[in-house]
C-alpha cells in the first residue's frame, strides 16, 4: 500500500475500481477482420455481417435447429478413457479433462430428439470445441446409438458434422469408427429412414472418409471447409497452387459433392421442406430464423 492509497477514503476508492470486461464482448470477423458487437452476433445466429458463419456449439446448433428451441437430450453412451495410456507433451487424460471443462460435455458429440417445422427428429451434433470434434470411441458409440434411436422410434436422422477428423490419441480403435458408423447408417436405410448430412466448418479426415458423405442429401453451410487432407497439404503434395475456394462448399456443390449450400437462417426451413418431402408428412414452416 502506497501513501496515496493510506490518504485515499474508502468511498472514492470504489469509484476508481477497474471493472472486469468480458473477454467476449467483442468477436472478430476472421473474413473481413471487423469487430462485431457479441449480442448482435448472436442475435445475427452467430453470422457476421460479412456472411462468415463461425463455429457454434451444440447448444447453439440444436437451438437455431428445433422449433422454439426445444428439444430432448439424449444420453451417450460411455467409453473406455485413454485405452492406450496414450502421451504426447501431455497425457490423453489430461487433454480431455481439460476439453470437458471448456466444453461442459463428455465428448464431441451431442444427440437431441425435437421438431423441426412440426417434423420430429433426430439431431446429431458435433462439437469442434472438443479436441477439434475428433472421432473417438466415445463419438462413434454416441453416432451408433443415435441411428439406433432414431429406427427405435422411427424419426429420420439429421448430422451436424464439424471435425478434424479421428483422434490420434485413440489410435487404430478411433479408426475403427469409420465402419463402425457406416454400418450405423445402414440401419437408418434398412428401416427407410432419411439420413441428411449438413457438413459444417471444417469437416475432414475420417469424419469426411465415413458417415459426414454417405447421407441421403447434403446440406452445407457457406464457405465451410470440406475435405479429407487439406489444401496445405495438397499443395505441399503436388506443389502446385490450388483453384481459390478448393475444398470450399460453394466449390464442391459445383462439382456435385454437395446438393445445396445454405445459409443458417435458412436452415430450418430447408431441412422442414426436405423432411416433409421424405417423411410424407406436413410441415408447420416457422418464421422465427427468417425474421433473424
Amino acid at each position: 500500500m502506497n501513501w496515496l492509497s493510506k490518504l485515499t477514503p474508502p468511498g472514492v476508492k470504489k469509484i476508481f475500481t477497474k471493472r472486469d470486461t468480458p473477454d467476449n464482448l467483442w468477436v472478430k470477423c476472421p473474413k473481413s477482420g471487423e469487430m462485431v458487437f457479441h449480442a448482435d452476433l448472436e442475435a445475427a445466429l452467430h453470422v457476421t455481417p460479412a456472411g462468415h458463419h463461425m463455429r457454434i456449439g451444440p447448444e447453439y446448433r440444436l437451438a437455431y435447429t428445433f422449433d422454439d428451441g426445444k428439444y430432448e437430450t439424449l444420453e451417450t453412451p460411455k467409453a473406455p478413457t485413454d485405452p492406450l495410456k496414450f502421451k504426447d507433451d501431455r497425457k490423453y487424460t489430461e487433454r480431455l479433462k481439460t476439453a470437458r471443462a471448456k466444453t461442459g460435455m463428455d465428448d464431441a458429440v451431442a444427440i437431441a430428439v425435437g421438431r423441426i417445422e412440426g417434423i420430429e427428429t433426430l439431431v446429431l451434433v458435433q462439437n469442434f470445441a472438443f479436441m477439434g470434434g475428433s472421432l473417438g470411441m466415445a463419438a462413434g458409440d454416441a453416432f451408433i446409438t443415435a441411428c439406433e434411436q432414431a429406427v427405435a422410434r422411427g424419426l429420420p436422422m439429421v448430422a451436424f458434422t464439424a471435425a478434424g477428423g479421428a483422434r490420434m490419441q485413440e489410435g487404430a480403435l478411433s479408426l475403427m469408427q469409420l465402419p463402425r458408423t457406416t454400418i450405423g447408417v445402414q440401419e437408418l436405410r434398412e428401416a427407410g429412414l432419411p439420413y441428411i448430412v449438413v457438413l459444417t466448418d471444417p469437416t475432414t479426415g475420417g469424419v469426411t472418409a465415413s458417415y459426414a458423405m454417405i447421407g441421403d442429401i447434403h446440406l452445407a453451410e457457406p464457405d465451410a471447409l470440406i475435405c479429407f487432407a487439406g489444401p496445405r497439404v495438397i499443395e505441399q503434395t503436388i506443389r502446385e497452387k490450388l483453384p481459390e475456394g478448393f475444398q470450399r462448399s460453394e466449390y464442391l456443390q459445383a462439382k456435385g459433392m454437395i446438393d445445396q449450400v445454405v445459409h443458417r437462417k435458412d436452415m430450418r426451413a430447408v431441412l422442414g421442406k426436405i423432411l416433409s418431402v421424405l417423411m410424407n408428412k406436413k410441415r408447420t414452416p416457422s418464421k422465427a430464423l427468417e425474421e433473424a
